[in-house]
């Protein structure tokens, strides 16, 4: 798991390396978390947290053009959908909303949206933002045929047999009052589970001694998600449409007349709580009005999406990578109570940092009895003058993750503690050492218990060595029994250990020998991402790994040679030296190139031949039908061009397909040549048969 972040205020970070090193955290906590909402239904973060690290990447990236980078979660939608499920291809991307916290970003919102239409006045269609799972339907000839999640929003799971076993959900559409079914509709909707439903549910499993959802939506998630339909079938679901994206044989002129159309055909809408608004301040208002009767709504919502009427307006402002530019989601403000802390305990992650974990009176926030909450680092701890003992305001942001607002000094009777950073790890007594702007703190012991365990999680993860069958429960039986102490031990374990821990038979041991002695043989891009190296994440490793040849040209690099290198900046430089200059870490590598592991790396022979796009830049705009962005961008990069997501002096092509924006008019000012996606396809055609 990444560090958590702090957030900082992009506005005040001038210099390009700090730059850098902030979007490089920034794109691995964003990629972690969305990894736990979408591919685990396991959030570990407040919606609103997301969105705030979001908004700060955004920023910086507009900030910094040449930081950006069309693997960046600002160009993503979800997160990657599980191929075990069967994938989904959506007719029509299907994206998030921007998010955002306050009436004056509304505002600003609606006075973008008159300028562009050229409008004094705009009707909204304002709705509940339903805390459940999205999910896309196409009914052919009426009949329900296709069901699927998000997923990426190009590409989403199969839950079509799942799907089919919530009642609200119609496997044939009705003709009432006249509505003729149409030939061909693909609309979206949520599934969501009641609050007294999930409430039921969730005392069922305490006694079954299984664990616990999270919330509605993880459970909804969950539900829907399953592999056997049996399962689902058995789960109180519930459904609600809100938007049809395409249909063959009836069109519709507005958002409200869709929304009253849809029951005809016996689709379930949520009229009740929706409302056509007459100019921004009448969403606003419905916005208030329904945060003050939040909780007495039987399902659970985190906010009011705010979506013009007009559809063909709609189609004329179009879309950004990730979302709409004609619709939003106003977010409810993060729930807050005031409890007290007990004590500040020190949590020791993966790659040695130390972060600080206040202990608090049990206090109940949104229902729900929270205990603990991160202060995140000393610079927040001693900014804010948070001491134990301290009463303190505390929210859940998001309804999801608690964290210490701020403490209530005029409260404190001469009892209180400052916190002290303890100079040595909690958990092995290794030196620490903190950083001068006392935002980080690491324990420098590389075998740490605590890091031993998250290294060989991540080592042992499937974008790393891919050993599959190596996790958690196995990770703590090797540690435990002492099999494993060094990340090397692995490839030293005989069947006979195997077969002495609980759970393993001739079988099991044999298949997790096997997957062990696969990983031998990878790539150095993969292995480099394994070592686990802060700042160092799949795509630094991609990048150090087209740079140097192999393993040991990389570990003698100098400072000095890595920051000559596009996208390595000093810190991220400092990083790798240290690593490699380290005698521990020395040893371990050396261990593991003994115990057989070989290395190939085609990235390099690609990287030194020359290709027809070399040095050449592509942007994409609007949405392309023959391949998705990452299907294009991998295109660019295989016959040696760069694809990023800003119009610059230094782009050479901009590949406009429908929908485009302002990149479309920023090449058309700056003299840009403009391919439509056949000049693009023609293009690649005629130049990677030279490649």
């Amino acid at each position: 798991m990444p560090e958590q972040i702090l957030h900082v205020d992009p506005e005040q970070i001038t210099d390009p390396d700090q730059a850098r090193e902030m979007v490089a955290k920034l794109r691995d906590t964003l990629r972690y978390h969305a990894y736990r909402y979408y591919v685990l239904d396991d959030p570990l973060i407040a919606d609103s947290e997301y969105d705030r690290l979001m908004q700060d990447l955004e920023k910086l990236e507009t900030k910094f053009p040449e930081l950006q980078s069309p693997t960046s979660p600002t160009q993503q939608v979800g997160g990657a959908p599980r191929q075990a499920m069967g994938l989904i291809q959506h007719p029509v991307p299907m994206l998030s909303l921007r998010a955002v916290y306050s009436p004056q970003e509304v505002k600003d919102f609606d006075a973008t949206c008159r300028k562009e239409l050229g409008s004094n006045q705009i009707t909204y269609v304002a709705e509940p933002k339903y805390d459940g799972l999205a999910v896309e339907l196409i009914y052919t000839q009426g009949e329900l045929i296709s069901a699927s999640t998000r997923g990426d929003g190009y590409t989403g799971e199969d839950i079509l047999a799942n799907i089919k076993t919530i009642r609200e959900i119609p496997l044939q559409l009705l003709a009432l009052n006249g509505e003729s079914v149409p030939e061909r509709i693909v609309l979206r909707g949520e599934i969501y589970m009641r609050k007294d439903e999930f409430n039921a549910l969730n005392e069922m499993r305490q006694q079954a001694g299984e664990s616990l959802f999270a919330n509605p939506r993880n459970a909804a998630a969950g539900s829907v998600r399953q592999l056997d339909p049996k399962i689902t079938a058995k789960r109180p679901l519930h459904f609600f449409a809100y938007e049809v994206v395409d249909s063959q044989g009836r069109d519709f002129d507005e958002q409200w007349e869709m929304l009253n159309v849809l029951p005809n055909w016996g689709l379930r809408t949520n009229t009740a709580w929706q409302e056509k608004c007459t100019g921004i301040d009448s969403a606003i208002i419905f916005f208030d009005r329904l945060a003050k009767i939040r909780d007495d709504l039987p399902f659970e919502i985190d906010g009011v999406v705010i979506k013009i009427n007009d559809r063909k307006a709609q189609q004329a402002l179009g879309f950004r990578q990730r979302d709409p530019r004609w619709a939003l989601a106003l977010k409810f403000p993060a729930r807050q109570a005031t409890t007290r802390i007990k004590n500040i305990l020190v949590q020791v992650g993966r790659t040695g940092a130390l972060t600080p974990v206040a202990e608090l009176e049990p206090v109940t926030i949104g229902g729900v009895e929270v205990q603990r909450a991160s202060l995140h680092n000393l610079h927040q701890i001693e900014s804010k003058d948070i001491r134990i003992h301290d009463f303190v305001l505390v929210e859940r942001a998001g309804d999801v993750i608690p964290q210490v607002v701020k403490p209530f000094p005029e409260k404190r009777n001469g009892h209180e503690q400052r916190f002290v950073m303890p100079d040595s790890c909690p958990v092995c007594k290794g030196p620490v050492i903190i950083s001068q702007d006392r935002k980080q703190s690491r324990c420098t012991n590389i075998d740490c218990p605590a890091q031993i365990r998250e290294r060989i999680v991540h080592f042992a993860s499937r974008r790393a060595m891919d050993i599959e069958g190596l996790a958690g429960r196995r990770i703590d039986q090797l540690l435990n029994t002492g099999l494993v102490r060094h990340i090397p031990d692995l490839y030293r374990l005989q069947k006979s250990d195997l077969l002495q821990l609980e759970g393993y038979a001739q079988k099991s041991a044999d298949n997790l020998l096997r997957e062990i002695e696969h990983s031998k043989k990878t790539t150095l891009e993969h292995f480099v991402y394994a070592l686990g190296i802060p700042h160092v994440g799949e795509h630094l490793a991609q990048v150090l790994a087209s740079q140097f040849p192999d393993l040991n040209s990389l570990r003698q690099a100098s400072e000095q040679t890595l920051q000559a290198i596009y996208e390595i900046g000093p810190e991220v430089a400092k990083s790798l030296c240290s690593f490699f200059a380290n005698p521990q870490n020395q040893r371990v590598l050396d261990q593991l190139l003994l115990a057989g592991i070989s290395l190939e790396n085609p990235l390099y022979t690609d990287s030194k031949q020359e290709k027809p796009f070399q040095d050449q830049t592509f942007v994409f705009t609007g949405r392309l039908q023959k391949w998705t962005r990452d299907e294009a961008k991998e295109i660019v990069e295989r016959l040696g061009g760069r694809a990023t997501n800003t119009v610059t002096d230094k782009t050479n092509y901009v590949v406009a397909g429908p929908g485009a924006g302002s990149k479309l008019d920023k090449a058309k000012n700056k003299g840009i040549q403009i391919l439509n996606e056949e000049d693009f396809a023609q293009l690649v055609g005629r130049e990677g048969t030279q490649d």
